[in-house]
């Protein structure tokens, strides 16, 4: 069978399982590793062209990670950097200490144990990344720190399997570190000379053509991606680092939307391919112990990190539905143990657990975080014991307020602004502890506290309170809020926030006073524009003066305008 035949086979069985998966209400992933078992040597054997499914698959990886690299702003980076580099390294460590022990007390030995222990530790990027987008929460609070723990334990992942193979070839561990060192520091100086002098001056060129900023996304991202495996680096890093090289350039938001199909194509074919490659020999000799391995991964992983979460501050929604995002092992880890197996250093039986493990735990992680609300909901009252009690250095809990706005946030700055001018006492509520310690630097009275904890909302003075707006876009948590607002304030003025028409109704049947949405509130008032200014060009050279000024506010303070494409 030729390869375009193979690949057509292949797509063809994917579109039937994906129906079944959608009739179901089943994580479309899921249908897509199925495919994989499905047409590989497991079941009918259809896929024979490994190597082909290989490079689509690269492709895949590198067109996600490129597209995450474009949303990872400096800012972003900077807001999530030190949560995600304390999470990722102690999830790392203390889930391979563990691992290890759980296997020698399995009767594994030191090398298998060790082996094992860590491809427990290193979580899918690219599984949880897909996730994530299709469920539009890629730009939340704890999507951005999922993001930054797991680039971190990519990092890690990358730099022991470059160790494994060149230890294997007799480098000392200094020749490696010194060739890693070396090597990133070639890269990092030849991509800043491109950025700082080269990429400012040829943006404009670069989308005067649509087509033309097509091709060069794609030749930026796939060529730094290249230069990295030249180099002996990870690919996937090497393409992450292309994005975020411009994520500053003013047509990223453009450059994302214009991959996103191509890189879904390949990355069907990415998880066809693991499907395929699950390997299911000797399962009844491994079935116990990848029970109670997927068993450690998929509830003692995140409890690892919400435990860590826990101590730096978070609020334990945000370390749950983090925590759940290392609930399964990575394809670095059956590569890590392919390695290990093709060296000698174990026998199958370890390559056969990992590969069910992997199977068990992918899948198991896939409807946790699909469901994530629901889990949430059904457990919270049982999180406290992960969520640090943060002591508030004001007394706003026993004082009245005008106002009090949930979620500080692009939409909150405009509420604060207008506070000021009508002179109302204000309160902000917000669930990130680094936006609480913003606040509090610039005299901004806070609260960290959560709009869905009621024990958080009792304390407030809510039955005084003549306004409340909530910028937060979670429907449950609003209608939360408002339900709880209404049963001790009839008269208070509640305005929330919605990006579909279906939840507006909801929220005015909750007892909304007004609901914002801005897309349709945008083109109310471009439109108001038009029958205020009619064709009075002097006046509209008014409005872009004053809105290139707001803009430029807004820039100062790391604020974007968010691309929202789906609500979970």
């Amino acid at each position: 069978m030729d390869i375009f035949t193979e690949i057509s086979l292949v797509i063809v069985i994917a579109t039937i399982i994906s129906v079944l998966m959608r009739i179901l209400k089943q994580p479309m992933l899921i249908g897509y590793i199925l495919t994989g078992v499905i047409v590989g040597p497991a079941v009918f054997g259809v896929m024979q062209s490994d190597e082909s499914f290989e490079v689509f698959s690269q492709f895949g990886i590198a067109l996600l990670l490129f597209i995450v690299g474009l949303n990872l702003s400096p800012k972003v980076i900077r807001e999530v950097g030190k949560v995600a580099v304390i999470t990722g390294l102690g999830q790392v460590v203390f889930t391979s200490i563990i691992g290890y022990l759980i296997s020698t007390l399995l009767g594994f030995d030191k090398v298998s144990s060790f082996y094992i222990a860590v491809a427990l530790t290193f979580s899918s990027t690219i599984i949880i990344l897909k996730l994530l987008s299709d469920k539009g929460d890629l730009d939340t609070l704890y999507g951005k720190i999922s993001v930054g723990f797991l680039i971190v334990q990519d990092v890690l992942a990358t730099i022991f399997l470059v160790i494994v193979s060149a230890s294997a070839l007799g480098n000392s561990f200094v020749d490696i570190s010194i060739q890693l060192i070396w090597k990133s520091l070639l890269v990092g100086a030849l991509l800043y000379v491109v950025i700082k002098f080269i990429l400012p001056k040829l943006s404009a060129f670069f989308a005067s053509s649509q087509e033309f900023l097509f091709l060069f996304s794609m030749g930026w991202g796939l060529g730094v991606a290249s230069l990295f495996h030249i180099l002996g680096l990870s690919v996937e890093i090497g393409a992450l680092v292309a994005g975020v090289t411009l994520s500053l350039f003013p047509y990223h938001y453009e450059i994302s939307s214009k991959m996103k199909p191509l890189r879904d194509f390949f990355l069907i074919l990415f998880f066809v391919l693991l499907g395929s490659r699950l390997m299911l020999s000797n399962i009844y000799a491994v079935i116990i112990p990848a029970i109670i391995f997927s068993t450690y991964v998929l509830i003692g992983n995140p409890l690892i990190v919400m435990t860590l979460m826990g101590m730096l501050g978070f609020n334990k929604k945000t370390s749950f539905k983090s925590g759940l995002n290392v609930a399964q092992i990575s394809e670095f880890s059956l590569i890590l143990i392919a390695l290990g197996y093709k060296l000698g250093h174990f026998d199958e039986t370890v390559v056969s657990l990992i590969t069910v493990v992997g199977l068990i735990t992918i899948a198991g992680s896939s409807y946790m975080i699909m469901y994530s609300n629901k889990l949430y909901s059904l457990f919270s009252k049982y999180l406290s014991v992960f969520e640090r009690k943060v002591k508030n250095k004001t007394s706003s809990q026993e004082e009245v307020f005008d106002s009090i706005l949930f979620g500080y946030n692009r939409i909150g700055y405009d509420f604060l602004g207008v506070f000021r001018k009508i002179g109302a006492k204000y309160l902000v509520v917000d669930y990130d502890p680094s936006v609480i310690n913003e606040l509090e630097s610039s005299g901004i009275e806070c609260e960290y506290g959560d709009a869905s904890d009621n024990e958080f909302l009792d304390g407030l003075s809510l039955k005084n309170v003549k306004m409340a707006i909530s910028t937060i876009p979670d429907y449950d948590v609003t209608i939360s809020l408002l339900d709880k607002i209404r049963s001790v304030n009839e008269f208070a003025i509640i305005m929330v926030l919605s990006h579909s028409i279906d939840d507006t109704y909801k929220f005015y049947e909750h007892g909304a006073s007004y609901v914002v949405m801005p897309h349709f509130l945008g083109g109310a008032y471009a439109s108001e524009l038009v029958q205020k200014h009619k064709f009075d060009v002097q006046k509209f050279d008014l409005e872009r003066e004053n809105h290139m000024k707001n803009l430029s506010k807004r820039r100062a303070l790391g604020h974007e305008h968010p691309k929202i494409e789906k609500n979970g």
